[in-house]
């Protein structure tokens, strides 16, 4: 089965439709890298790095240090399908992002955004 095209895009070809969604609502760039790390649990350097060196979307998740075990609170519809029902574990950490800077985009605390209680 052929791989879906996300997975090999550059993430940094992506990360750059997120700060334009985070910012044309009024959020800024370091809020969409805080979720980016809270995420993966990248640090900033790394995160740098990454998009420095054009690292594919699958590989971007599979190196991640540290993805975050709350990630699994994230709830709700993203391209018209829910995320806690993704079955494909990449593809629900995608989908887990794309939920995360959505939030960000409409306006959602980061508190909230990031699972704190």
């Amino acid at each position: 089965m052929d791989k879906h095209k996300i997975y090999t895009m550059s993430f940094a070809k992506v990360y750059p439709h997120y700060l334009a969604k985070a910012e044309k609502k009024g959020r800024t760039k370091s809020e969409v890298d805080e979720i980016i790390r809270w995420l993966t649990g990248y640090s900033q350097a790394e995160l740098e790095r990454q998009l420095e060196s054009q690292t594919d979307f699958e590989t971007f998740l599979a190196e991640a240090p540290q993805l975050n075990p709350s990630r699994s609170l994230i709830k709700g519809v993203i391209c018209g399908v829910r995320v806690e029902d993704i079955e494909e574990p990449t593809m629900q950490d995608i989908r887990y992002l794309d939920k995360l800077i959505d939030e960000l985009a409409k306006g959602k605390a980061m508190e909230k955004i990031l699972r704190k209680p």
